[in-house]
């Protein structure tokens, strides 16, 4: 790989920090979602209630050891660490005039680790945590207010972290509300509690527009306090395959893609597609785009595209569907032709490089992989954890990313599996779902010695590091 380019981790931080409510601290939306499973939905609280279990209010304990973790990392030799800022450890409700310092604090200190050993920190503003006062009091983003608390807050960050941290991404997945008859993917992006008469799809659309608008305003102030800063947008990269030649299926796939991806388009080309209007007029849906936002959206484009990358998905054209309408819950088929996780997930190297060439071509910026991971349930042996079959994932993804970059002149800042260390999955909030290089010792009820284990993924990654991606 190129002489710059970053390896390093990736995590989010309601689900590791813990401390939920240390040092002035909030509540966000991850605090009132409780613990599900492999197909046990997580059940969403008006506020926690005793007796229930809420795994992200202990996460893996990150606040108080991250010390010890970063120190794992750099063992690693990791160059970068992706994180995210917990809103509500700055603005506990999310729109008070004034910051909590103590909230500023922690993260000045965190950062600084990641400095010390000379690991480069990307950071997201908005990963699945919300204030959940921003939730009750304004519906999140159906409002303009939640937009002007946003922007404040981003400004807040930039100000205080602009010298240590020069990557930034505003909303972390935020095409997975293309998943709009899912709930929590509406909870986690948005801030969205759906009402039983309301209309999901219409509502996701002014949602996700408020965030655009918001996204982009952020990216303005950025370059205005400081013009050396790349934000970029942050898309959940699951490429859509046909399942047969048949051309029908590939019309089918074609209109999945653009929807999945009109996220990406507004973020990086700073615009509306055209089919996006036609298909609110069909549909009869009213956006409330102003002319403002419509600037906002064209001088707020992101200077890189974040993505994840875990899996693919397969459609095929059912003939009750004539105008190829994309509904995620209903249109998505088995594909015959890949192996699958244990969480059901398919598993496509090749989609990597697919995807890779796909964003590149059609937002013309520069990339960077910030997830890619296998969740799996790993035993410790003897004090140890053989996890080849993680190995084997991340060795197959590399070598496609590694194509897409040397072969096909895609220009890839950096890459970040997902995750350095194990941590309570946003999905389900399970701990048994362990994507990490790193095994933490804790059950699913938070309980366990908390003691940090290296995988043998942890020596494989390092290796691969070293070597700058040529042994793997």
């Amino acid at each position: 790989m190129p002489k710059d380019f970053m390896w390093g981790g990736a995590v989010a931080a309601h689900q590791v920090e813990g401390a939920w409510q240390a040092g002035g601290k909030g509540v966000s939306i991850a605090d009132v979602m409780r613990a599900g499973a492999k197909g046990v939905a997580r059940v969403v609280d008006d506020a926690p209630i005793d007796g229930k279990i809420y795994p992200n209010h202990w996460g893996i304990d990150f606040y108080h050891t991250y010390k010890e973790d970063i120190k794992l990392f750099a063992e690693m030799g990791f160059k970068c660490f992706r994180t995210s800022i917990a809103w509500t450890r700055i603005f506990p409700n999310g729109d008070e005039a004034l910051p909590n310092e103590e909230g500023l604090k922690y993260y000045d200190d965190l950062f600084a680790t990641c400095k010390q050993y000379g690991i480069e920190p990307i950071v997201t503003l908005s990963h699945f945590e919300l204030p959940l006062h921003l939730v009750k009091e304004y519906g999140g983003f159906r409002s303009r207010k939640v937009v002007d608390a946003f922007v404040k807050f981003s400004q807040v960050c930039f100000e205080r972290y602009h010298d240590i941290v020069k990557y930034w991404m505003t909303f972390n997945e935020i095409n997975n509300q293309a998943m709009w008859s899912d709930p929590h993917p509406m909870l986690q992006n948005s801030g969205l509690l759906l009402a039983d008469d309301e209309n999901a799809e219409e509502t996701m659309f002014q949602a996700a527009h408020l965030e655009f608008v918001a996204s982009a305003k952020a990216v303005q102030l950025a370059h205005i306090i400081d013009p050396t800063l790349k934000v970029g947008s942050m898309i959940a990269m699951t490429p859509i395959y046909p399942l047969s030649a048949k051309p029908k299926d590939v019309m089918m796939a074609e209109r999945a893609m653009r929807y999945r991806y009109y996220f990406g388009d507004v973020q990086a080309l700073g615009e509306y597609p055209a089919w996006v209007d036609k298909y609110w007029a069909r549909k009869g849906y009213h956006v409330d785009i102003t002319d403002a936002d419509r600037a906002a959206l064209k001088a707020g484009a992101v200077d890189y595209v974040g993505f994840s990358y875990y899996n693919s998905l397969t459609v095929e054209y059912k003939e009750d569907n004539p105008l190829y309408d994309y509904n995620e819950a209903t249109s998505v088929v088995p594909n015959p032709y890949v192996p699958r996780s244990d969480w059901g997930w398919q598993i496509d190297p090749v989609g990597l490089r697919y995807g890779m060439n796909w964003m590149a071509s059609r937002w013309h910026k520069p990339l960077f992989i910030v997830e890619n991971g296998y969740g799996a349930y790993d035993k410790v042996e003897d004090g140890k954890v053989h996890d080849d079959y993680r190995i084997d994932y991340l060795r197959d993804h590399v070598a496609e990313m590694e194509k897409a970059v040397v072969e096909d002149g895609i220009e890839l800042w950096g890459y970040t599996p997902w995750s350095g260390i194990d941590i309570i999955s946003a999905s389900t909030g399970e701990m048994k779902k362990r994507y990490g290089l790193i095994y933490v010792d804790q059950d699913d009820e938070g309980k366990g010695s908390g003691k940090r284990i290296k995988k043998d993924s942890f020596n494989w990654y390092k290796q691969v590091i070293a070597s700058n991606g040529e042994d793997l």
